[in-house]
Order: structure tokens, then sequence, then C-alpha cells
């Protein structure tokens, strides 16, 4: 070849022309790949394999949908078994052997209560429309149209979602003060803050002249997941359970992220011994497709048949799917082992909290675990709380996706590195985990620059 002859440039990789025409072809309403830039092609257990063939730990788990992780053999087994049986693919709301099993599985775990009198409603694949099912449920039952909610919440998209999630442009929620022990609304953290809360909630509803409109029900999360990984304390859900129950409001509580084993209890509410009016669950239900249901005391079941309840309420493959996944987490223990290496993991991190001035605080409950970031240099407030580092927080997940580690961010200030593995995780990957987190936490210190403002407040949910 002559010296002057021109080399044909090479094609550039093709994972790179997949990630190029996403960015040109999908909505800016995309989150999730505008911080994870890879293109997954293969996956197993925690580990996914991208089509540039680097692999990588995944603590997101489909947002927590992944209870078994990635493609388990108990899920496929039943996916193949709809697929080779002739079954229909979708059925509506009508009775199916597969619908049976999944129903009868997920009435085998739920609270006595809500086991012996409750009954379930398929209300869609996501569970934004079990949420909508559930305020839908509680306003036709009550008569009522307020709503009681929490700051900080995440409940889904939609309409009345948001609403309850507390969207700016949306009135229809009276927000509530959720106990956030590191930043404590009342300045004190601890049972004290709790109780607190819990006394405001109460005061507002018992006064005559709140303005509040007459509730139809109170919503909460167990553990705020999207809203910083904030574990509700037992007696403050006790609290509430009597509150609601005192004044005849129907207590919803949305278990999308916290069920089927994530807390260490096969469903959260169990920590406490509450039994709610309304439980609504999706996610970990489907075994990694779309399902979502609500489960309600039979006295609210007041709806008349041939009202909206959406079209996608048959999804076979995802009911089979759910129920073995329900199945295998009851057998095996799943939520127990949860908790307990949930338990070792936040010890863990607590001793790298003391090393690590900026870590403000690290908190969870099972393997649903949050590290909140914060500005080192800056002054702490009366409590011992330091302003939030979202910058910082942006910088250790691309660190650790360039260790190959896959975490989530959210938080209020969009602060908090959150970690979901699957339930099937062993000691072994905890520990590469954590490896993998110290030392992405160590290399974004060396290269972010400090902060030069208040962090923001308008963050929801998981940070592009």
């Amino acid at each position: 070849m002559a010296l002057t002859e021109s080399v044909p440039a090479a094609a550039p990789p093709a994972h790179e022309g997949i990630l190029r025409r996403q960015s040109l072809r999908e909505s800016a309403a995309r989150t999730y790949a505008r911080s994870l830039p890879i293109v997954p092609v293969r996956a197993r257990g925690l580990t996914i394999e991208g089509a540039d063939g680097r692999r990588y730990l995944d603590c997101l788990s489909g947002a927590g949908s992944l209870a078994l992780g990635h493609n388990h053999p108990v899920v496929l087994e039943a996916i193949r078994g709809v697929l080779d049986s002739g079954a229909p693919l979708h059925a509506l709301d009508l009775a199916t052997p597969v619908r049976d099993a999944f129903t009868t599985e997920l009435f085998a775990t739920l609270p006595g209560e809500l086991a012996e009198k409750g009954r379930i409603q398929f209300c869609g694949p996501a569970g934004t429309d079990a949420v909508e099912a559930a305020l839908t449920l509680v306003r036709t039952a009550t008569g009522n149209d307020g709503l009681l909610a929490f700051s900080g919440a995440h409940h889904g998209m939609p309409e009345g979602a948001s609403t309850a999630a507390g969207g700016a442009r949306h009135t229809g929620a009276t927000r509530l003060p959720y106990p956030y022990d590191y930043r404590c609304p009342f300045g004190t953290g601890g049972e004290h803050g709790a109780e607190l809360a819990a006394r405001w909630t109460e005061h507002l509803l018992d006064d005559p002249g709140n303005g509040v409109p007459r509730p139809a029900g109170m919503i909460l999360e167990p553990v705020q997941g999207e809203g910083g990984v904030l574990p509700a304390p037992d007696s403050w859900l006790r609290r509430m359970r009597d509150i609601t129950a005192a004044r005849h409001i129907p207590l919803i509580v949305d278990e999308v992220q916290t069920g089927v084993g994530r807390t260490g209890t096969f469903w959260a509410v169990e920590h406490s011994g509450i039994v709610p009016d309304v439980l609504i669950l999706s996610q970990a239900i489907g075994g990694s497709l779309p399902l979502a249901v609500i489960v309600h005391r039979e006295e609210l079941d007041v709806r008349r048949p041939g009202a909206p309840a959406g079209t996608f309420r048959g999804n076979q493959l995802a009911m089979a799917a759910g129920a073995a996944t329900l199945a295998h987490v009851r057998e095996n223990g799943l939520a127990r082992r949860a908790g307990e290496i949930g338990a070792r993991m936040l010890a863990r991190l607590g001793r790298l909290a003391d090393s690590c001035a900026c870590i403000g605080d690290v908190r969870g409950r099972g393997l649903l675990l949050g590290v909140e970031l914060v500005d080192a240099e800056a002054e702490a407030d009366a409590t011992g709380a330091r302003p939030a580092a979202p910058a910082l927080a942006a910088a250790v997940r691309d660190a650790c996706l360039d260790r190959g580690l896959i975490v989530g961010r959210g938080g209020r200030h969009g602060a908090v590195i959150r970690l979901l593995p699957p339930l099937t995780l062993t000691d072994e990957q905890a520990d590469a985990i954590l490896d993998r987190l110290t030392d992405a936490i160590a290399a974004a210190v060396r290269t972010t620059p400090a902060p030069t403002g208040p962090p923001p407040t308008t963050m929801r949910g998981t940070s592009p």
C-alpha cells in the first residue's frame, strides 16, 4: 500500500450506534438511559453483560422489580410452561388456571386479616395503575375526595399518583411530615421526631378549621424508596394505623418497591404488625414482567361491575412468573436472608461512614439501602446534618459504573445512592458491591469540586 493511500476509518462499535439512535428517537422523559449508557444483551442473576462485552453488577434490579435477579431459572421455567401449553397470553379478567394459581400463592403470603377477608383487583401493567385503582376505590367507598399523603413520597406518574407524590401542579393531597431521622423537619430526629410528626397529623385532622378536604384515605410507603430510602419507624406506622382507624379513614400502603421480601419480611408492614385497608403491589410480584394489583378489605368492595378498570389485567406470562417468584421467595426463606445480609451490608456502610466525612447518613431495611452524600466542608446545622451533595452523588454513580457497578440515585436532593440487589445475593457478591462502591466514593471525592450553592430541592425519583 502506498504511503499516501488513505485507510478507511473503522466503523464505530454497534452499541454506540444503538445509544446514538436512542438519544435521537426517544423523548426527554427517559431517565435511566441518560446515566447508564450501556446496551444490555445478556443477564443472569446479579450480572448484566453489555454489547461492548463489559460485565456489571446490577444493584438497581429493575428498580426493585427483579426479586430473584435476571432470568432466574424458576421464572424462565414458569414462562416457558405457559408458552408451551397453548394458553392465551392475554385474557382480560377472565378466570384462568394461571390466574388462579397466582392469586392462591399471593394470598398465602399476605397478612392474616387481608388473606381471610381481602379482595384482589388486577389493575393493569404498572404500579401507577395500582395507585390509581386504590385512590378510586377509597373515594368511591367513602364518598370523599381528599387525600392524605407525605412529603418525599413517590407513587407514580399519572394525575392521581402524582398528586399523592406531591407534584407541584397538583393541590389534591394534604401534605404531612414523614419521619426523616437525618433531616428531621422538627429538628430532633429519632423517636421524638417521629412522635412529633404523628402529633402534627393528629392535630391537623382534629382541628375543625384545618381547611383540609374530608379525606378518602391516607397513602404511605413503609420505606420511602425514591424519596431517599427512608424507613418509617414501626411505632410511627402503628400510630398512623391507629389515627386512621379511629377516624374511619382507609389506610393505603404502597409496597410497590418494598414487597416480596425486600425489607427482611415478605411485606414491609409485617415489621410493625399493622394491617392496611388497601395494599398496593407491583414490580417484584410479576417476576420481572409487568403486573400490578391491589388487595383490600372486603367492605371497600363497592364498585359496580363494569366500572373502568383497564384492559391489560390478564397478562398470563406475568402471573406465571409472579407465582413462581412468590413461591421461591417463600419456600427458600429469602425474606429472612435479605434481612440478614442487608444488616451486614448496612453495618459495613456504617463503618465506611465513620471514616468518610462525605457520607452524612446510611440507612435502609433488608436489601433496600441508601447512602446520603453531603458536603464535608460545609458547616453542619443544629441537628448535625450537612448540606446534601447531589453533584458528588452523580459522580459516585458514574464512578461505580466505571467499576462495573450499577446503582441508583434518588432522594429529595438527588444525593442518595440507592442499592437494591436481588434477594439471591451471596455474601461474596455483597462484598464485591461494597468494595466497588467504597472505591468509587474515594475516586469521586478526589475529582468532584466542592459545591458553590445550596442543593436543588426539585428532586423526584431517580435522577438522570
